[in-house]
């Protein structure tokens, strides 16, 4: 079920909500969890009920084993649960995800006809392995507490973030479901989240799917790209990217309050970041608040020498890279971003300043041009994307000039926002109930209403990480 269809917003969304304040004015508070457990359940298995025995699978293993690390006394023997329970999440993973991969390189190497299995990916899998490998370092380490399953289910699967993020940290999760004040119904909580669910509505259904146009007749045309061509198709991905995932994250926070839950943000304007350090501090912030909390730093951090130090943030960005998808590209993407990193670190040790401006330029390229191996579904079409970027080959084509007419405006107008505007967070954050700000989340509303379809509406992007 997409948050962009009718049946989602018309449907399932008010009945969900009706159900779970209602237990709880009743003080059904179990019941409560068990509704909207469930009806986050029903939710993922919307697309394919075949998915569902995988995501219940593997959250009684994760909630049991979770237990086991809380109560185990020895060390040796609470180490070797956490390395069974990591070893099962990341096997499941590599099943489903990278099989195909690792065998397409098996019969690259050695010439073999091993057949594909052509496995179907679970939807959100990435996500909700990287949350529970989380939750079983920290329970190893004490820090988790004493949890039913409702509560752990719902950590896990709660429908606003559940097929892509943010991914949450049980600690800012699992205890809202406690809080008394948050199993009352919130007019203040409900209308922040239609504010900011439309927000996203409209950040994905206008501008991301109108930038996937240009995106992805670049992408299916890439061998007769012009330089133009090649600007617009890599820009237009780069407007997709973050409009569609920022897009969808919006969403996932605006429904999430609606419940009086509180989600952490995964964007801050990161196309305005002055480094590429920068950058990953905006840019889906808790994916990288994982990657260092739970593979740079156990791997050493900056603790050990300048060395060490450079390549853990490599190793840490490659992971990256592969956690994405099953494909060299993905790998490259995440090299790239890694050695942008390292050029970063070296240079801030000279003392010397870039001009913001120019900072900012240079960063933004810098992720433009590691965006195009990340959308790529080849090598080939890589290159033939930072082949046209760079003017070799055709520099100008008369049938681009309807293309450009079209592409300028909005072009330009989300070239504006990106820059200049307020991010989604910071008008959440001024929002108040007077005549502007309500006026606004009318309007945003309406505009929604307008535009969704369930004949027409797109999935999102990283439904495919």
């Amino acid at each position: 079920m997409l948050f962009n269809s009718p049946e989602f917003l018309f449907c399932f969304l008010p009945i969900v909500l009706i159900g779970y304040f209602s237990l709880n004015h009743f003080n059904q508070i179990d019941l409560a969890k068990g509704w909207l457990f469930l009806a986050s359940l029903f939710f993922y298995s919307w697309w394919n009920p075949m998915y569902l025995p995988i995501i219940l699978g593997s959250m009684l293993f994760n909630f049991f084993v979770g237990k086991a690390l809380n109560k185990q006394k020895d060390s040796n023997s609470k180490r070797w649960i956490l390395i069974a329970g990591i070893t099962f999440n990341l096997s499941l993973l590599i099943f489903f995800k990278y099989t195909d991969f690792l065998i397409e390189n098996i019969n690259s190497l050695t010439a073999g006809h091993i057949s594909l299995l052509h496995i179907t990916l679970p939807l959100a899998i990435s996500f909700f392995t990287f949350q529970q490998i989380a939750y079983l370092v920290d329970s190893y380490q004490g820090l988790t507490g004493t949890y039913n399953f409702f509560n752990y289910g719902l950590f896990v699967a709660f429908f606003p973030q559940l097929i892509a993020g943010p991914i949450v940290h049980h600690s800012e999760m699992m205890p809202q479901f406690y809080t008394e004040e948050n199993k009352n119904f919130s007019y203040e909580n409900f209308v922040k989240g239609l504010y900011v669910f439309f927000m996203g509505l409209g950040k994905k259904i206008i501008i991301a799917d109108t930038f996937a146009i240009f995106a992805n007749h670049g992408y299916g045309n890439t061998a007769s790209l012009t330089m133009l061509d090649g600007w617009i198709t890599s820009l237009s991905y780069a407007g997709q990217l973050y409009f569609d995932f920022s897009g969808y994250t919006d969403m996932a926070i605006g429904a999430a309050l609606m419940f009086n839950i509180k989600i952490p943000i995964n964007f801050n304007s990161p196309y305005k970041a002055l480094s590429i350090q920068d950058f990953w501090r905006r840019w889906h912030i808790t994916l990288s608040r994982f990657l260092r909390d739970y593979i740079y730093i156990p791997l050493g951090g900056n603790r050990n020498g300048e060395f060490k130090t450079l390549s853990n943030l490599m190793i840490t960005f490659i992971i990256g890279g592969i956690w994405h998808g099953a494909g060299w590209t993905f790998v490259f993407w995440g090299f790239l971003h890694g050695a942008g990193l390292i050029i970063h670190r070296l240079w801030q040790k000279t003392g010397l300043k870039m001009p913001n401006i120019i900072a900012l330029i240079l960063t933004f390229n810098f992720v433009n041009v590691a965006w195009v191996f990340f959308r790529a579904t080849t090598w080939t079409d890589a290159i033939n994307v930072l082949s046209a970027m760079f003017g070799i080959g055709k520099v100008w084509d008369l049938q681009v000039t309807v293309l450009i007419d079209i592409y300028a405006i909005p072009m330009a107008l989300c070239g504006i926002v990106l820059l200049f505007y307020k991010n989604t967070n910071q008008l959440l954050q001024e929002f108040s109930f007077n005549t502007k700000h309500l006026a606004s989340a009318i309007s945003l509303i309406t505009l929604g209403m307008l535009f969704i379809n369930s004949t027409t509406a797109n999935d999102f992007l990283y439904f495919d990480f």
